[in-house]
């Protein structure tokens, strides 16, 4: 599953421009280069856009049957902040550095860095005196959501702009991560690119760790097993799992905004053991900065994708 199945350069529409060069997607073709001239505009989602109209939202839709190559493409390349889905990357790249055995490493911690204000540290918070292991850090990050954890396993790799660092070897010149929990999300304002991914990036990013050859076998089936076992989040529950017949395997990592009704979800969804994976990648953001986050628009917008590539 190449990067010509993922990257479908007809569908693409112009990135923003930045001065900061690595926000630049590198798949992004020179302006007045043929494949410009060639290509064809992009579809249009007439479905997508009465959910954004219905909800007051903004979605950004990359969905690819991974088998075929079919896509569903809406605002694919817009900018949303990740929220709490950062964790599944970081997870990734803790088990590149220290691969499954190094996950055994003991992580301590104080209650100063269990902040009240980190949402979900529902793990975390009864582990002060013992400390925790990087497995289990890893496991409460992406099946809890826990925001210490998350914040610890920032920690372990050197902080966000070492997330973004290695996400850049993955060939992913979008994401960027600033910032730890809760500001990653919580001091978020429109317009702001720090903490924020496209569709597109991020959903290729879970793509490349989980069913690519970006970690070694046992490392991404250890992360594709936490992840499937996410639906201990609510919100995983009621977005993209909530589109899919109950037996498909679904792997995914929910992201969560404190403002603007941000809801993200992004899966790798298998109709059967032995079919080749679909990738949907949903990020949202709704008007007004106490709208509240909707799984039913991210759950709708992932059903109108997979109606439409499965």
């Amino acid at each position: 599953m190449g990067a010509a199945v993922l990257l479908v350069a007809g569908c693409a529409k112009p990135r923003e421009k930045s001065a900061d060069p690595t926000l630049q997607p590198s798949s992004a073709p020179a302006p007045g280069s043929p494949s410009v001239a060639a290509s064809r505009p992009p579809e249009r989602h007439e479905r997508l856009l009465e959910l954004e109209r219905t909800y007051g939202a903004r979605l950004g839709v990359f969905a690819v049957a991974t088998g075929s190559g079919v896509t569903v493409e809406h605002r694919a390349d817009d900018r949303f902040p990740f929220c709490s889905a950062f964790k599944g990357l970081a997870a990734a790249a803790v088990l590149h550095a220290v691969s499954l055995a190094g996950l055994e490493k003991r992580v301590r911690f104080t209650q100063a860095d269990v902040d009240p204000n980190v949402k979900n540290s529902v793990k975390t918070q009864d582990r002060v005196a013992t400390g925790m292991t990087l497995g289990e850090l890893c496991d409460a990050a992406i099946r809890f959501s826990d925001g210490t954890a998350g914040n610890l396993l920032l920690r372990e790799i050197g902080g966000p702009a070492q997330l973004t660092t290695y996400l850049r070897t993955l060939g992913d010149t979008v994401t960027r991560s600033v910032r730890t929990e809760p500001g990653l999300h919580r001091d978020w304002r429109p317009g702001d690119q720090r903490d924020t991914t496209s569709a597109r990036a991020i959903g290729t990013d879970y793509q490349k760790v989980v069913v690519g050859d970006a970690l070694p076998g046992d490392a991404r089936a250890y992360l594709r097993d936490l992840m499937e076992r996410a639906d201990q989040n609510l919100n995983s529950r009621e977005r993209i799992r909530a589109a899919v017949p109950r037996s498909w395997t679904v792997a995914d990592k929910t992201g969560t905004g404190s403002f603007y009704g941000i809801a993200n979800d992004i899966a790798l969804v298998w109709p059967a053991p032995s079919a080749d994976p679909v990738l949907v990648s949903i990020l949202s953001s709704r008007t007004g900065r106490n709208a509240e986050p909707d799984n039913t628009l991210v759950a709708e917008a992932a059903r109108y994708a997979l109606d439409r590539i499965t």
